[in-house]
């Protein structure tokens, strides 16, 4: 996935944000959800998704791995909506993270999860190319000098 460090939650406002600009004592976001920009002030509780983490059994584990594994679940769907009973959305996160921890993840905390992946996901900012694909992608040394080989070729025949 993509780095998440300009993607932000705002308290109070619902929804996620991307920031767009830096002015000299507030920031300037953009609405994922419509695209209307607004300032957001240094006195704004802002978190950034790169920096937040489910509490797990073990070490905590980033949303970015969350949002991994829920999209190799759902194969690239969405997740199931942060409307749906409790007990589903509890059930899912299980299947998804087994060992979240039971105590200190709230359902209010699942639901965030849901709706911000569902927002990324209409977005189309849910991209989880891993280091060997883009590298698969780019043209190797063999392939650049087949390409130089044949632009020569076509340099004689003119």
């Amino acid at each position: 996935m993509k780095d998440l460090t300009e993607i932000l939650a705002i308290s109070g406002k619902g929804g996620l944000f991307k920031m767009v600009a830096q002015a000299k004592n507030s920031i300037i976001v953009e609405s994922l959800n419509d695209g209307k920009r607004m300032p957001v002030h240094a006195t704004e509780a802002v978190s950034s998704l790169e920096e937040i983490s489910i509490f797990t059994d073990g070490e905590d584990m980033p949303l970015k791995d969350v949002f991994k594994r829920i999209y190799e679940k759902t194969e690239g769907g969405k997740a199931p909506s942060h409307k749906d009973p409790a007990d589903q959305l509890k059930a899912f996160m299980e299947e998804v993270v087994p060992d979240y921890d039971k105590d200190q993840v709230y359902i209010s905390d699942i639901k965030k999860v849901m709706k911000w992946y569902n927002n990324l996901h209409d977005a189309d900012m849910l991209s989880f190319v891993t280091a060997e694909e883009e590298k698969e992608d780019e043209p190797n040394e063999e392939n650049k000098d087949e390409k130089k080989d044949d632009k020569a070729g076509e340099q004689e025949e003119k």
